[in-house]
């Protein structure tokens, strides 16, 4: 089996659950990287799933024990120390040294300012938006990027069209590519 590339998923992409959910099954069922994160960055998704999106706690906990229980290696730990060696934004420089720490590659995030190539390059990570990262595994594995956005709109009852709908607002360049290479009208 190819070595997997690892990823560290920034909070502001796993607060959104269609999008949380596609790029978890994409990690779980074909394998097609391996998804990080901290236990700083899972308490931003708590934060943020408890403040603005008014979720309950029990079900942020619940979350979090999936997490746990689906993705126990994920969990990056002993990053603290770089924390201070980081250059990028202040607020989100725990993430950065999580990346540096796990030698993840890539960082996956919408705050793609927080993260310049000048505070990424030299610990070797690439900051990548969430709808190129999920286009570049599109194009690396087609069938199985579709196989999974297929099974995954069987999952809740959801058609495939109306499950790429729903993933175009939080990942639209991605969904075109995929709607033109499916030859499915949104």
């Amino acid at each position: 089996m190819a070595i997997r590339p690892a990823a560290v998923l920034d909070a502001n992409v796993l607060v959104q659950a269609p999008l949380r959910d596609t790029l978890l099954r994409l990690a779980e069922g074909p394998e097609l990287y391996r998804p990080l994160w901290s236990a700083e960055i899972m308490a931003e998704v708590r934060r943020t799933l408890g403040g603005q999106f008014n979720i309950a706690p029990s079900r942020i906990a619940h979350l979090e024990s999936r997490l746990r229980e689906h993705f126990p290696e994920a969990w990056i730990e002993g990053f603290e120390p770089l924390v201070s060696a980081m250059t990028n934004d202040a607020k989100d420089r725990h993430v950065l040294a999580a990346a540096a720490h796990a030698k993840a590659r890539l960082l996956v995030t919408y705050n793609l300012k927080h993260f310049p190539p000048s505070a990424t390059q030299p610990w070797r990570v690439t900051a990548v938006g969430p709808s190129l990262f999920l286009k570049n595994l599109y194009a690396s594995h087609p069938h199985s990027v579709v196989e999974v956005l297929r099974e995954q709109a069987a999952d809740i009852k959801r058609t495939f069209v109306d499950q790429l709908r729903v993933l175009h607002k939080a990942v639209p360049a991605f969904v075109e590519v995929v709607c033109r290479d499916t030859q499915t009208a949104l």
